[in-house]
């Protein structure tokens, strides 16, 4: 399996396992308590933790995107080649739709049921654009910062916050916007309001990008490389210089 390959499996299962868990967890969820601030707690705690996991095991791979907008903004800045964007979203999508599926049968429910979930509007839209380019400022700060190793964890930190203090518990996602309209449960958005919450997430791209380019120094600039050092100046043979009488 060439490297390539490897990393759009890399990019399905990652999307498919991030949708199993966000659209299960609220399935369970909804089945355990009443309580909508439970159910939306349990439901974070659950998709964030599932998204630490996957980014860790998968980024070796991948870069574990599982995203259309961090694909698109790493293409943007030169992280990612232009030719395979468009593999990197099919498998994206086709991987968040599988995931979505496989939560439902799961629970006994049908695979596919257009969520009957109404999410619109300006104040969840501005909520989609701020999750979105915060989202990609912090992919954008692990990939030129040297941070790597943290991005398990501030990337799931911040979708955690997103998930509490935006609007729209922050999608931030093409993918996973597409996928949840595939079930009609807790976690599901309705198929009519899909391309609003898809448009804003372009923009939040933008505004992302925007962002990243006032306040972001080049990835040369943030890697440091010591000077080379001087030549040694070789000890003078003797021979060549004697010692002068004292």
């Amino acid at each position: 399996m060439t490297p390539r390959v490897r990393a759009l499996v890399a990019e399905t299962v990652g999307a498919a396992g991030l949708l199993a868990a966000v659209v299960g967890s609220g399935i369970m969820a909804t089945r355990l308590t009443d309580d909508v601030g439970v159910q939306l707690l349990a439901n974070a705690l659950a998709s964030v933790a599932a998204l630490g996991v996957l980014i860790a095991c998968l980024a070796p791979l991948s870069g574990a995107h599982f995203n259309p907008a961090v694909s698109l903004a790493q293409a943007v800045r030169g992280d990612l080649p232009w030719r395979d964007l468009p593999g990197y979203v099919v498998a994206q999508v086709l991987g968040a739709c599988l995931g979505t599926v496989l939560a439902d049968l799961m629970y006994d429910l049908p695979a596919v049921e257009a969520s009957r979930t109404a999410r619109g509007g300006v104040g969840q839209w501005l909520g989609e654009v701020l999750a979105t380019a915060g989202l990609l400022m912090v992919v954008g700060f692990v990939a030129r910062g040297g941070r790597e190793r943290q991005a398990p964890l501030l990337v799931a930190g911040w979708i955690l916050a997103a998930y509490w203090f935006t609007s729209s518990t922050s999608f931030a996602n093409p993918a996973v916007t597409l996928a949840r309209t595939l079930s009609d449960t807790f976690a599901g958005i309705a198929p009519a309001d899909a391309p609003g919450f898809v448009l804003a997430q372009l923009v939040g791209v933008a505004v992302g990008l925007a962002l990243m380019a006032l306040v972001a120094a080049p990835r040369a600039a943030t890697t440091f490389e010591a000077p080379d050092p001087e030549p040694a100046h070789p000890r003078p043979d003797r021979r060549d210089h004697p010692q002068e009488p004292s």
